[in-house]
């Protein structure tokens, strides 16, 4: 059973590591959002291709924008946090529990 348990504290590790990835990816499309970047820039269009599925989603759903400032990825970071707690929280002491 101890692979079991190994194996979901692995995945947990991982799943950790994504989800901190994509929170730092939607900081940083939030941060040049302030700017008027070049569109054509391939940073640019990474951010905007990794992020825009999960925020228009978001948008569509709750339509958060107050006075011109769009609140979509606060609402998505917020996400990713609870993701980050539960998920992978529970993740971990299944894989404690499994030893």
């Amino acid at each position: 059973m101890f692979i079991f348990g190994n194996f979901l504290a692995a995945l947990a590790s991982v799943l950790n590591m994504l989800l901190s990835f994509y929170w730092w990816i939607i900081i940083a499309r939030a941060v040049i959002s302030w700017v008027n970047p070049d569109p054509y820039n391939p940073i640019v269009r990474f951010l905007y291709a990794a992020t825009e599925p999960l925020l228009y989603r978001v948008r569509r759903l709750l339509p958060v924008n107050l006075g011109g400032i769009d609140f979509s990825p606060v609402i998505v970071i917020a996400g990713l946090y609870f993701l980050q707690i539960f998920l992978v929280g529970s993740l971990i002491d299944l894989a404690r529990r499994s030893h």
